[in-house]
């Protein structure tokens, strides 16, 4: 333990330097010694993922000139440019991309050594997470093993719920956090921690007829068998909505709230299904499972990481929102 420990400080230095500086050591593609501020760092994260030096400033609590001067001196350090400011969108340059992914690194590592040396009173509560049901396994994989192994005493309460019933826990304060997969949601009762737009597919066995990529008329698909999640689940009910504005509709051989079951079943070339990428991405990168072509049909749904904004962000809190976040599908 003594010696992983002794690792991680020895590692910390090689970046971190006095007065909040990082000193970066031959990191590739840039100068060795360049020197970089923490603080300008972290700005560079906000802009790069929020694609907006007002909407960083805002969540830092700077203005937007302060935020423009600590890109350009981040910048002029590096002697790179970071970032193309094109009739006020702002995309990441390769550079930046590169930067981005050790920033990552470096404010991980710094955030990991703070957590682990600071001594305060040990961190406990319970936080309430109202989820949809597709995304539960999925995203409690992602994040649990780390927030256990960090957090102990923080108790997480999962509630799979579809999305009606999550805003209602919400409202009632029976859920401290919603993480939803459907329609983007606009209400500024609610602060959007994150969001992601996820893809949705039709798909097939890699062995079936229609796999062979024509287009697939939704008159000729209905007569398909299929394997549905639940009615009335997002992008369930987004699709009886869209097949019913053409007076059609599915009728499934097999209905189950589990989406990575109906993706195995589909495998096994048991039927059709509409799923969420983030599951069938494994089966289409191994050639088990196509994308279908259906041009009259387009879905699109968004993950969304949400509290009430009256609600007060306790410390448990906000341990676990900064952990979905990281791992947001």
């Amino acid at each position: 333990m003594e010696k992983e420990e002794k690792i991680k400080k020895d590692s910390i230095l090689i970046f971190c330097g006095i007065s909040d500086r990082v000193k970066r050591k031959n990191v590739e593609g840039w100068e060795k010694g360049a020197v970089m501020d923490i603080k300008n760092l972290v700005t560079f994260i906000h802009v790069a993922e929020l694609r907006s030096f007002t909407k960083a400033g805002d969540k830092l609590g700077y203005s937007q000139s302060t935020v423009s001067f600590q890109i350009r001196q981040l910048e002029n350090e590096l002697g790179v440019p970071l970032f193309e400011r094109i009739n006020r969108t702002v995309t990441l340059t390769e550079h930046g991309i590169r930067l981005l992914r050790s920033a990552y690194k470096i404010n991980e590592l710094l955030e990991s050594f703070q957590e682990e040396t600071k001594a305060e009173t040990k961190v406990h509560g319970r936080v309430r997470l109202a989820i949809a049901d597709s995304l539960s396994s999925e995203v409690i994989r992602r994040i649990f093993p780390e927030l256990h192994r960090k957090y102990p005493d923080i108790t997480l309460e999962c509630i799979s719920a579809g999305t009606q019933e999550m805003f209602r826990l919400l409202n009632q304060n029976e859920a401290d956090i919603v993480y939803t997969l459907d329609n983007h949601i606009y209400d500024t009762n609610y602060v959007i921690q994150q969001e992601s737009r996820i893809g949705v597919h039709f798909v097939c066995a890699a062995g079936n007829a229609l796999a062979a990529g024509d287009a697939i008329a939704l008159t000729e698909l209905v007569k398909q068998p299929f394997l549905l999640t639940e009615k009335g689940m997002s992008y369930r009910r987004m699709l009886d909505e869209k097949l019913a504005a053409h007076s059609l509709e599915i009728q499934p051989v097999f209905v189950s709230g589990n989406a990575g079951l109906i993706a195995s079943l589909v495998e096994q070339n048991a039927g059709l299904a509409l799923l969420p990428d983030y599951i069938t991405k494994p089966y289409i990168e191994k050639g088990a499972l196509c994308y279908l072509n259906v041009p009259e049909m387009e879905i699109e749904i968004w993950t969304q990481l949400l509290h009430h904004r009256e609600k007060w962000v306790s410390e448990p809190m906000r341990i676990v929102i900064d952990h979905l976040r990281r791992c947001m599908l």
